[in-house]
């Protein structure tokens, strides 16, 4: 072993860092425990297919809005197959969710007519105080 005689007792400047490597792990495992694990993404809901291969009445409370295109005219619109003029829309729409917690309705449109008018029925449904609308797509049978 060997022994350092220095001539008096003056001050080490060796830095002890041991305090140091305890205080940086410490910190480590407080991050990693704070940080979460999996990332959080955006909520959708994805469609799911029927249990069954029955087809069923579409239910009473499923607002349903189509929109019909009509050559060389301005389409017509429909609230579950009743006839409704683009003007008396809003007002039909809001009436019928006036008193609906479920607020939920699906819009249907023909595959001439321009996106302006299902975006302008859109619109006209979250101005009617709709939540949630959904877009109706023509039927796909396998094999086609």
């Amino acid at each position: 072993m060997a022994m350092s005689m220095g001539g008096g007792g003056g001050s080490m400047a060796d830095i002890n860092v041991t305090p140091m490597i305890d205080i940086l792990l410490v910190l480590l495992i407080i991050f990693m425990v704070i940080v979460p694990v999996t990332p959080k993404g955006l909520d959708a809901l994805v469609p799911q297919p029927p249990k069954t291969k029955t087809d069923k009445p579409p239910d009473e409370r499923t607002i349903v809005v189509q929109i019909l295109y009509r050559q060389g005219a301005y389409p017509t619109y429909k609230i579950n197959e009743t006839d409704v003029a683009k003007t008396e829309l809003l007002p039909r729409l809001t009436d019928i969710y006036a008193n609906r917690a479920e607020r939920i309705m699906f819009v249907k449109g023909d595959d001439k007519i321009d996106f302006r008018y299902v975006a302008e029925a859109i619109d006209i449904g979250r101005a009617a105080g709709v939540d949630h609308i959904g877009l109706m797509t023509p039927r796909i049978l396998a094999g086609q």
